[in-house]
């Protein structure tokens, strides 16, 4: 139930963006109750999640037993499984306010943006894929998956910008690619970093449970390594973020 309700809460607004494709490019109203529709009901789900939702758990959730009868936290399904790479989502006591948080605000820009004449189906279909990768980037327990979240919201944060910014939206646009594409790559190189240096790990619980322990030959016993990959991850994240100094591609 409730890793029906986490795979819900990413993939909705993509269905949603994906139905509108079908839609008569005049149907402009008909479009932007379908969007909006999409928000609330993905809103919606989200306090499911709440619903479900231990307080008295500082762990991730959910929590189920395997076959063994040990204990399994989050939702965990092969992806690439060769390279270590799963589908493993779940949440906390971080992560679900976000979570919560980018449903209820996703809601509110959609009413905002209902005065939107320029190109009203490529700009909703943008917005619910958007909606799409933040709320995956929240969910996500796979640093792979993670990243590609991550980079799911670089295109339709680049033409929202582009097509429905402000007075120098162009130049704010490009800007922003070429500010993120470094970001991105350097996230790249810490998220190799950590995979290559603790035995090919992508899971981010395991990593954590590596750095309290910090294992020799793994780059949680290195300082040095440690120090290149957090500098290398809080460029990237301020880069989209945007945080001082990196927020110069604004217009």
């Amino acid at each position: 139930m409730v890793s029906t309700l986490i795979t819900l809460t990413m993939v909705r607004p993509t269905i949603f963006a994906f139905l509108l494709v079908f839609f008569n490019r005049d149907a402009e109203e008909e479009m932007r109750w379908c969007a909006l529709g999409a928000t609330v009901l993905t809103f919606a789900v989200s306090l499911a999640l709440l619903g479900n939702f231990d307080i008295n758990d500082p762990g991730v959730q959910p929590v189920a037993e395997n076959a063994d009868g040990e204990e399994v936290r989050g939702i965990t399904q092969p992806w690439i499984p060769t390279w270590n790479i799963y589908y493993k989502v779940g949440y906390d006591g971080i992560s679900l306010p976000l979570v919560l948080l980018t449903g209820f605000v996703s809601v509110l820009a959609m009413l905002a943006s209902w005065s939107i004449k320029k190109q009203v189906k490529l700009y909703l279909i943008l917005f619910l894929l958007l909606e799409s990768g933040m709320m995956g980037v929240f969910l996500s327990l796979d640093f792979f998956l993670f990243y590609v979240f991550w980079e799911v919201m670089l295109l339709p944060m680049y033409f929202l910008i582009g097509i429905w910014g402000g007075p120098r939206k162009e130049y704010a646009a490009i800007k922003f690619f070429l500010y993120t594409l470094v970001g991105s790559v350097l996230m790249l190189i810490a998220m190799l970093m950590f995979y290559f240096g603790s035995g090919m790990v992508f899971d981010l619980m395991t990593l954590a449970d590596m750095a309290t322990t910090a294992d020799e030959g793994t780059i949680f016993a290195n300082q040095n390594l440690q120090i290149t990959a957090f500098v290398l991850l809080f460029i990237g994240f301020a880069i989209k973020v945007p945080s001082f100094p990196f927020h110069t591609w604004l217009p």
